[in-house]
């Protein structure tokens, strides 16, 4: 996963609008999930604002880190920002977490609908950075789900715009 992870993180660099961004939000990997530790590590090192989610009832906002001292275990077991970090939710892009997807950009999260019910509610580009193998055929898309603007594997970069 370390090799696969690195391999994505590299890629990420070659979207200019996450290269270009100020305000990042990202997540912290749980089970399978690609690896976003040194992703995180090098944006703070960049100077770049870094903001990962907090569950808060029945969605999530997003709130600023300084390092990963500044996690501590949340919701579902995941490690999420302490309650003194502060939010904002007005991100230039966020990298979104994904079980599984389409290359039309159809995401499958865990099912809590958290990512779909924040970007219904705050317009922002998504990248989901995922392993090659979880790129699906066909996800059947339900009225609510967002579709996420690139995808980023360990052999490439799809813009979903080009495939719609």
């Amino acid at each position: 996963m370390k090799i696969i992870s690195k391999a994505i993180q590299k890629r990420l660099k070659k979207i200019d609008s996450f290269r270009n961004a100020k305000k990042i939000g990202m997540y912290y990997p749980i089970g399978s999930e690609i690896m976003t530790q040194d992703i995180i590590q090098e944006a703070l090192s960049e100077g770049k604002e870094v903001f990962l989610p907090k569950v808060v009832g029945k969605n999530i906002e997003f709130r600023k880190i300084e390092s990963v001292s500044n996690l501590e275990n949340g919701a579902f077991d995941i490690m999420e920002p302490r309650n003194e970090c502060p939010m904002d939710n007005n991100l230039d892009i966020i990298l979104v977490p994904t079980v599984g997807i389409s290359q039309k950009g159809v995401r499958l999260g865990y099912g809590h609908g958290f990512y779909d019910r924040f970007l219904a509610e705050n317009k922002v580009e998504t990248i989901s950075i995922t392993m090659e193998k979880q790129i699906v055929k066909n996800i059947p898309a339900s009225e609510h789900d967002i579709t996420i603007n690139w995808i980023v594997t360990e052999d490439r970069i799809i813009d979903t715009s080009k495939i719609r």
